[in-house]
Order: C-alpha cells, then structure tokens, then sequence
C-alpha cells in the first residue's frame, strides 16, 4: 500500500526519490514526502498531504544531497495530514525513518517505552523512529538497535532508515511488508518494488521477513536477526521502463483496457510451443491439479471476481471441485478441508497481505499451493510451491482490467491441461477472443455515450447476470464503483425478486450481460422485471443470442472464454463514467493498488 523509495551514491537525491515517488503513485496514497542527509549530517525532510506534485512544490532544490528515503502514506493509523506523513524522525533528530505495514503491539510499547513522552503524529510509525534511538542510547550501536527493534515489533514493517552521524550507510528492515534492493554501479536503492528503481536499474536483492541489511554506495550486507550475514544472488527484472508510461493515452486505464488483446497473444505466445500448436506447462503443477481432490482458490478484490470465473473453468473442462475463498476471511475462518487439496493463489502484485497471511498457513500444514501473479520474485511467487506468471505487464491503474482478463487466461490454460482429450483448441480460441477484444475496444464512442445515457447523473446501479455472467456482473459493478463513486451492486439476475427488486426506482440503471445460451431467456425475463419497474436497462450480449432492443453485442467466442470479452464493455463503461464526472481515473480515493496489511 505506502510506497517507499531510498537512495545512497553519487548523485544529487533529490530527483531520484521524487521520481521514485512518483512512479509508486499507482500503489494508492494520500500523503507524501522526502528526507535527505547532506554530507555534513543534516537532515532535511520535506512532507505534506496530498500528491507528489503538491511536495514538488516545498523542496528546497538548492539543497544538495546524495542519501534519502521517500514515502508515499496510505493512511492506517491517524488521518491525513502533514504531522502523520513520513518520513518520521527521533525527537533529537538523530534518525529519520519511512515505514510501511502496521505494528500490531504499538498499544504495549506506548506503555512499556514512552507513557510520559509526547509525540508529533498519530502514527505507529513514530513509536519505531523513537524505539530505535531508545536503543542506540542504551547499546551505542546502530545494527545493535536494530537488531533489538526487530526483536520488538509483532506485526508488518518495511523499515528505511538514515542516521545523521552516518551519512554513508542506509539502513534497511523488512518483515511481511514487500522491500527490494536495488542493486547500481557506484549507488544502492530500496523501493517497495521494482518500479520505484527502474529508471536507475534492473538488478534486486530479495529481504526475506526478519532481515535487515546496510546499503553504501558501493556495497550491500544482508542480515537475518541474529546478526549472521546472508548470501543470496541477485535477480534482474525484465521489466520494461518503457512500458511505466502512458505514451499518448490520457490515463493509465484506458491503456491497460486496450493492451488485453496483446496480453492474452502474448500468454499464448509464453505458454505454447514455437509454433503455437499446443500449450506447455511445468508438468508439476499439472501433476499437482490432477492430484488435488478440491482446489481452494484464494484472493481478494478483482482477483477473487477472476477466481469466480476460474472455478467455472476448472469444474467445466477438468471435472475438478473448487471453492473460491476471500483470502480475509478465510485466514481467521478456515473451512473443513478435503483430504488433498490444492490451494491456487490469484494476486495481481503477488503482495496481497490478507493471501499471504492464509499462504503462511497453508506451509504450515505441508499443503501444496500455486501463485499466479503478474510480478516476478514477488512474496507470493517466492513462498508458494509452484509459480505461474500473468505476463500482463505492468498495470499501473488503481482498477485492475489486464490483470483480471490474464489471470482467466492463464487459469484457462492449466484447466485445460489436465485433461487428456481436448474438447476444443483452447489456442485457436483464445485467439480468437483477442480479435473480439480489439474490436469492442474500436468501439469507445457508443460506450462513451452509453455511459452518458446511463451513468452520468445515476446515484446506484446494478449489474445482473446468471451463470459466469454473474461473476462478470460482480467485477463489473466493482469496476464502476472503484472510480466513478456509483453506489453499484453486481447480483445474480434470479436473486432480484427475492428482495433486491425493492430497491430498483425510476431510471435506476440496470445493466444486463447475457453470455449463456441455456440462461438467456431467463435474464431477458429478469430485465423485464426491472424495467417494468422503472429502469433504464441495458443489455450486453453475445451476437448468436443477441436482440435487436440490446445496448452492445459482442462477437461470439467460445462459451467458457465469455468472460474475457463481456467484461470489456464495462470497464469502458467505468472509464467512461468516471471521466464525465472529472474524477480521478487512476487514483480513486482511498485505494491502494498492492494491499500489503491486513
């Protein structure tokens, strides 16, 4: 969620950490800010609510400095404000810190260390900054405090830590909450992922939880708690600098919505054989599927709406039982397990605290556990047993629309992989999803002035669906919701009569999506039930199926691949909302792009 950005070289700081900053600005924020050490040990911290462009505003450029660290702060403890923005520093001024995660025992350390001290902001945060100079004073050793801090802290923390009698070392804690090293010639980095450090390099050191390390210009030393020093190998990211930017696009978003079709050509491309005749696949997670008696699907958000349609996929081509699971509850509320399960673990970031909480458990009990995530030596990624990439490229976008349409893909694929008699050619027909992609994508201005018609001046809105449609129905009211403010439902259109019908009044927007052939009579009855209520209906349907009264029909696809193309429409249709109201289309308020506490 926060983002974090620290430097130490050559070089003057101040740009780097802005624009670190700035490129973490897709993980959700509502604060930010600067700390910088010149060589003469004085600190100067820069912070204030808002954006990155608003601290753009208060540096002090003449200032010159080659070590910092930077923050952007998704609000936990305290509200928005200047005082309560990082970085934080010890009340002597001694060390200066930027934090991201949630210390769950503040409440015993305020007892234990500070019941008389009063402190600047509302944050947990300032109890670590302060519990690390408690600690040097009592031990005279800055690894030493370290150290003992660690020992202290229950809960998640991704610590950057200067010290002004060293301006030659930055200082680096992690546990639960995402940190990377980033490794340069004649500088180090840290950033809460790759992105932050791209523009300067393409190599990173992993920290495992309960490990610090100690950055100079010209070195990097990683060590667990105790104090042993660790030897790990770098990784270097294929992650394309280029592909950070928006290029001519007014928003992240729509670029995201248009690059689906390549996303999914380019899973085929990464998951077939040189002439794309048949998919290839680590034999075993296939071993690992065809094992399983129930597979558990576990994620949160747009993933958990992804899983929805995996399961659909799962039961129809490989016969296979799932369940898909909401990571946040099913970490404190574990279900009675069959005797082999599977446990598959959507995630766009491969961060997702609340999936990571319920990945810990599922170790523990020797159960075997697949990622599919769309970021490279992500948590996730490392921790599982087995990994799948998404491919889909960065998604900078607060509203995930690549990830949710590559994640469906590949689940498609080890689906299809399990079984020995292939009913279709799921290469052929993924293919052919793409193509359809491209042509709904072509059509933006009949969903620009649908969204118009519909959505412009609408307080609530509802989306209905039966079958997969259903769960197509759940992601696009989660769309409309996340960035137009649209109070929007996502139901099972057979559902309405038992008691959502109640709420549907004059012109409340009801949009429809039909996929099914076996369910399209039946939603086409639950439509006339609303509008002869008073709502404005909308139908999105497949052409084979389609009438002449619908808003927008869609070329045909493969039954079981309808997903991919009948959730299009409606992140237009959010887009499009979202843009006529002046909001904010890729950093809706109160959200954050990687959920990294619970």
């Amino acid at each position: 969620m926060c983002g974090i950005v620290g430097y130490i070289g050559y070089e003057d700081v101040k740009e780097i950490l802005l624009g670190g900053l700035e490129r973490l600005e897709y993980r959700g924020y509502d604060s930010s800010g600067i700390g910088i050490l010149n060589d003469q040990g004085q600190v100067s911290v820069f912070k204030d609510l808002g954006r990155v462009s608003q601290l753009r505003t208060i540096v002090d450029y003449e200032e010159k400095a080659s070590i910092g660290i930077g923050h952007t702060r998704w609000s936990t403890h305290g509200e928005p404000s200047k005082n309560n923005a990082h970085p934080h520093q010890s009340k002597n001024g001694r060390f200066t810190i930027v934090h991201n995660g949630v210390i769950e025992n503040e409440d015993i350390l305020r007892e234990n260390y500070f019941a008389s001290f009063k402190f600047i902001s509302e944050t947990d945060s300032e109890i670590i900054v302060e519990l690390i100079n408690y600690f040097y004073e009592l031990y005279n050793d800055v690894e030493l405090a370290i150290r003992h801090l660690m020992n202290h802290l229950n809960g998640s923390y991704a610590l950057g830590i200067i010290d002004s009698q060293q301006p030659d070392k930055l200082y680096v804690v992690k546990n639960k909450s995402p940190l990377l090293i980033g490794l340069g010639e004649g500088f180090n980095m840290i950033g809460s992922d790759a992105m932050a450090m791209i523009t300067k390099t393409n190599k990173f050191y992993e920290l495992n939880d309960q490990e610090y390390a100690i950055l100079t210009r010209d070195s990097i030393s990683i060590f667990e708690i105790t104090g042993a020093k660790v030897t790990r190998d770098y990784f270097i990211t294929n992650l394309d600098k280029d592909q950070v930017n928006k290029g001519t696009y007014p928003h992240y978003m729509l670029k995201e919505i248009d690059e689906q079709a390549v996303v999914i050509r380019r899973i085929i491309d990464k998951y077939s054989d040189k002439r794309h005749e048949r998919f290839i696949m680590d034999q075993n997670i296939i071993d690992a599927i065809k094992d399983s008696d129930r597979i558990y699907i576990i994620a949160a958000g747009t993933s958990y709406n992804a899983g929805l349609v995996g399961k659909q996929l799962f039961e129809k081509i490989a016969n296979k039982p799932v369940d898909v699971c909401v990571a946040s509850e099913f970490v404190y509320n574990q279900p009675v397990l069959s005797q082999k399960p599977l446990f598959i673990f959507i995630s766009q970031s491969g961060e997702t605290a609340d999936s990571r909480a319920v990945l810990v458990n599922v170790n523990k009990l020797g159960y075997p556990s697949l990622a599919v995530t769309n970021v490279e030596n992500s948590t996730l990624y490392r921790e599982a047993t087995y990994n799948l990439l998404l491919h889909a490229g960065p998604e900078i976008a607060v509203a995930s629309t690549k990830a949710y349409t590559a994640q469906i893909a590949v689940l498609a694929i080890c689906a299809y992989l399990t079984v020995d008699v292939k009913e279709f050619d799921l290469i052929h027909e993924l293919s052919l999803a793409a193509n359809v992609i491209e042509s709904i994508c072509d059509q933006k201005e009949i969903l620009k002035e649908l969204a118009s018609c519909f959505l412009r001046d609408t307080r609530n809105c509802f989306y209905i669906g039966r079958h997969v449609d259903y769960a197509v129905a759940m992601e696009a009211s989660l769309k409309l919701k996340e960035i137009s403010y649209i109070q929007t439902e996502g139901f099972a259109a057979g559902e309405l009569k038992h008691g959502t019908i109640a709420l549907i009044e004059k012109d409340t927007p009801v949009i429809a999506i039909i996929s099914q052939e076996e369910i399209n009579l039946n939603t086409r009855s639950n439509v006339k039930e609303v509008k002869t209520r008073g709502a404005n209906t909308l139908v999105i349907s497949l052409k084979s199926i389609s009438s002449e009264s619908d808003g927008f029909v869609i070329d045909d696809v493969h039954k079981l691949l309808t997903p991919l193309v009948t959730v299009v429409p409606t992140q237009i249709l959010a887009y499009y909302a979202a843009l006529e109201r002046g909001l904010d289309i890729d950093k809706p308020r109160n959200l954050a792009k990687s959920v990294t506490v619970e």
